[in-house]
Order: C-alpha cells, then sequence, then structure tokens
C-alpha cells in the first residue's frame, strides 16, 4: 500500500495544485465585484436634502455651476467632464473641523497626486468672505495643487443650492437670511456620469482610507450606459 502511494505521489501532488487553481479562477468568476450605490436624494438624511428635492428616488445629477477658482478663473462642470471628483463645503475663516478637512484632502491630493482621472473640489460658504484673493492666500498655506484642487467662490444663492439640492451635504440655517447653511464635514464622491456614489467623514483618517479604496472600485467600474 505504502508502495502505491509513493509510486503517485507527484501525480497526486500535480493534481492538488491543478485543483486549487481551477477551485481558484472558478471563485474569482462567481464572485461578484463590489459596486459603489448611486445616491439619490431620497436615500439621504432629510436635514441634509432641500425639501424640494427630498422626494427624488433616481437620476439625480451634479447640474452646471459656474464659480470661480483661487486663480479668479471660471470653474464648470466641463472643467470636471469625464472626471471622478471629491467635493465638500468649507470657509477659510472656520476654525473647527475646516482645519482637519482640508489636511485630510490634502492627503487625498498626494495619494491621488498622478492619477488624472480624480480632481478636487471645494466650495466656501462664506462666499463674500473668501474672495478670490482670500482663496489663493489659503490655497498657498495649505498647499493646494492649482492641477488639481479648485477652492471655489461665487454666488451665494447658487453654493447654497449645490450644497442644499445637488451634493445632500449641507444643513439649512435661516438664522442670518434665506441662504445661509451650516456645512458638514462629509466628502461627497462623484462619478463621471455626476452622480453620488459615496459621503465620506472629512475629519475621519479611516473614512479617507475607505474614500481611496472607492475611488478604486470606481475607476473600475464599466460606464456603458448613459442615465439621461
Amino acid at each position: 500500500m505504502l508502495q502505491f502511494f509513493s509510486k503517485y505521489k507527484f501525480f497526486a501532488i500535480v493534481l492538488f495544485v491543478l485543483s486549487v487553481i481551477i477551485i481558484s479562477i472558478i471563485y474569482s468568476i462567481l464572485k461578484p465585484n463590489r459596486v459603489l450605490p448611486v445616491y439619490e436624494p431620497d436615500m439621504v438624511n432629510t436635514k441634509l436634502v432641500d425639501s424640494t428635492v427630498q422626494y427624488i428616488r433616481k437620476y439625480h445629477k451634479i447640474p452646471d455651476f459656474k464659480l470661480t477658482n483661487q486663480n479668479g478663473e471660471e470653474v464648470t462642470q466641463k472643467n470636471y467632464e469625464d472626471k471622478i471628483y471629491v467635493a465638500d463645503f468649507f470657509f477659510t475663516t472656520c476654525q473647527t473641523i475646516c482645519p482637519i478637512m482640508t489636511g485630510h484632502m490634502k492627503e487625498v491630493q498626494e495619494r491621488l497626486r498622478d492619477d488624472g482621472d480624480v480632481l478636487l473640489l471645494s466650495h466656501s460658504v462664506t462666499p463674500t468672505i473668501d474672495s478670490v484673493a482670500r482663496l489663493k492666500k489659503y490655497a498657498i498655506e495649505k498647499g493646494v495643487d492649482d492641477a488639481k484642487w479648485n477652492l471655489v467662490t461665487g454666488d451665494k444663492k447658487q453654493i447654497y443650492d449645490l450644497a442644499r439640492k445637488s451634493y445632500l451635504a449641507a444643513k439649512s440655517d435661516g438664522d442670518g437670511g434665506p441662504y445661509d447653511m451650516v456645512h458638514t464635514e462629509n466628502f461627497i464622491l462623484v462619478d463621471k456620469k455626476k452622480r453620488i456614489r459615496g459621503f465620506y467623514d472629512g475629519t475621519n483618517p479611516e473614512d479617507i482610507d475607505r474614500l481611496i479604496e472607492d475611488i478604486a472600485v470606481l475607476k473600475k467600474e464599466k460606464y456603458k450606459h448613459n442615465i439621461e
């Protein structure tokens, strides 16, 4: 009996290795690739969503916009055409969560510096204070790469509408005027079709790692169909 097993030991090892390879191939074929959800307004905390869009369940996209960046240049959706991007809301005089968020956005910039498919976009929620000159000073101090990351200011109502009706990332604050808002710590991941694919706590290092991982997942996604 021992002679029998000794004789066929080599073939048994080969058969075992082949079996492992075949099982691994079958598993990789059958295992579904992770897909990020597409966030609609009705999926998000109502405190962060304007009442006019809370009912929307499909086809939500970031609309066209026209703002001005730290270099005094006009920034529109064309600057982000066929790009994945990470958006957030901040203001330069904020001394609480903004410095942490900006530091983490800088980390995202550095980790994806050579990835031309990914850009960053930070909106000032106090555009009357955050002039182009102030944004430029802030950008220099924080190490912003102008080719990768736009800090934008502009019409207050437009920014309010973007925050509440598009990115679903700010709380309304009517105490100081109809377009006052309280920005959150959210980073928003937007795909090449202008759809929201993820929300992340911009003050949490673990969420920054998750954001980077999700961007890698999104880059593998096949954009086969346009959703109008």
